[in-house]
């Protein structure tokens, strides 16, 4: 036997889903994020909102992605991207600091005062931070010291980690444009793939947190 709610009234389960505002999460990064080469439904943040959508659990994306952009130049952006209140940062850093060589330990610097700029700019905003690698053409010495700046900076911070934007995809020519550095649109579905199996947990917490405020 069934419990009626009243008249002509919605299930509580559904008024409480009703009640949810849909998060919005910033992809904030450099081409990787922005899907250079690629329309822009293509690009993996893109392909993250039509999963989450799919799954039932909506969210409203920004791409906030910068072809060329270095830790330092996103420290320098981010304030103006933060003009538009957020629940969740996504941020994508460092893969052109590795590609020009620069000092690991300038991009840790840069990564902890990003990540200390969206902590001012919107406290309530939660915060993940990408891992990314360095090429390994600047020797064993130089890739390991710029993988340690992520598990590093996430601790220190407080934020989670995110695995390997790339992971199954760097280096696989059959799953990148010509450059063979930005996925194409087979390698950007399993970037999307890799991602949002990370922020699916971090997605609920998100929504749980704004059903509670």
């Amino acid at each position: 036997m069934s419990v009626s709610n009243g008249a002509g009234s919605a299930p509580a389960s559904d008024s409480v889903a009703k009640s949810i505002r849909t998060p919005v999460v910033l992809f904030f990064g450099t081409s990787l994020t922005a899907g250079l080469g690629l329309d822009p439904d293509q690009a993996f943040p893109s392909l993250i909102e039509k999963k989450a959508q799919t799954e039932g659990v909506p969210i409203k994306v920004v791409n906030a992605g910068l072809s060329g952009e270095t830790t330092a130049g996103a420290v320098r952006r981010i304030d103006w991207v933060l003009r538009t209140p957020v629940d969740l940062v996504v941020i994508e850093g460092g893969a052109n600091d590795a590609l020009r060589g620069l000092s690991p330990e300038e991009a840790r610097a840069n990564l902890e005062t990003l990540i200390a700029a969206v902590k001012a700019k919107q406290p309530q905003a939660k915060i993940a931070l990408i891992q990314m690698e360095a090429p390994p053409n600047y020797g064993v010495s130089y890739t390991r010291s710029f993988r340690a700046i992520y598990p590093e900076v996430a601790k220190k911070e407080n934020v989670t980690l995110l695995p390997f934007l790339l992971g199954g995809v760097a280096g696989v020519p059959r799953l990148n444009q010509p450059d063979g550095v930005h996925p194409n649109v087979t390698g950007e579905r399993i970037v999307a793939d890799n991602v949002w199996k990370a922020l699916k947990p971090i997605i609920a917490s998100v929504r749980l947190s704004l059903v509670t405020r």
